[in-house]
């Protein structure tokens, strides 16, 4: 697994099921010169499974890091449509995105196989990007500390220090993803907050502070500076945004200079 710095500041792109091989392939190689000349912040891209080996050609020898947007629980089997984690990491992958809200509320997927599919990763030597966050309704009804408390304890049941802090969390707030809607900042701290304190109490002590939590929600260059200036944010998980280079790269050059390094 990727050997991450404590609270590692990270911008990953989900390009979601967008960009043919060849399409993929030419944005991964425009972020890529970018990124050979200036590095801000850890990078990576997370194209559909059809343009991984495209990408990761394109990648080759640079700093971006390369992702999968899921990945099955079983290693192997009769799952028609799946892909199992060490196919994956046989095309380069170093990190895959896990319960993604599109996927918890889109294809029904359960705590359960969220945290199926997180231990799924760590086995197969993946970092997982776990994905939380409430729906409108539940905000509204000011649940969202259940909510994220739930998901988070589910997920990282079992888990020790160790093994959690080669994972990375994502807070997406459900109604912020691709409605043009963002947290405000503030909202942002307070749900990263309630998050490292789950993770303190579900996996010990100091976890929490230690533990890189992104932020995914119609993140853009425009947003990105406040977003990012407050300490609890370490990065973004970036839909519709990341599928433009120099509109991704203002992101990633916001989490980068948003402040002091570690």
């Amino acid at each position: 697994m990727i050997p991450w710095p404590r609270r590692p500041r990270l911008v990953t792109g989900n390009w979601k099921m967008h960009k043919t091989a060849a399409e993929g392939g030419a944005l991964a190689a425009d972020i890529s010169a970018r990124a050979r000349r200036e590095l801000p912040c850890e990078i990576a891209v997370c194209p559909p499974f059809t343009a991984i080996e495209a990408v990761a050609a394109a990648l080759r020898g640079g700093p971006v890091r390369l992702g999968a947007q899921n990945l099955h629980a079983e290693p192997q089997g009769a799952y028609t449509g799946e892909i199992a984690g060490a196919m994956l990491v046989a095309h380069g992958c170093q990190l895959v995105i896990v319960g993604h809200s599109e996927r918890r509320h889109g294809m029904g997927e359960t705590d359960a196989i969220v945290a199926a599919k997180l231990n799924a990763a760590r086995r197969d030597g993946l970092v997982p990007i776990v994905c939380v966050g409430e729906t409108l309704a539940e905000r509204e009804a000011g649940g969202t500390d259940a909510v994220l408390e739930r998901q988070v304890g589910a997920a990282y049941a079992g888990l020790g220090p160790a093994d959690a802090a080669v994972t990375v969390v994502a807070y997406e707030p459900v109604w912020a993803i691709g409605t043009g809607r963002v947290a405000s900042p503030e909202q942002a701290r307070a749900a990263h907050r309630v998050i490292r304190s789950a993770l303190d109490r579900g996996v010990g002590p100091g976890v929490g502070e230690g533990m890189a939590i992104l932020y995914g929600g119609s993140v853009n260059a425009n947003n990105a500076v406040a977003l990012f200036a407050e300490e609890d944010l370490d990065g973004a998980l970036v839909g519709g945004a990341s599928l433009d280079a120099p509109g991704f790269w203002s992101i990633a050059l916001a989490a980068g200079g948003s402040r002091a390094p570690r």
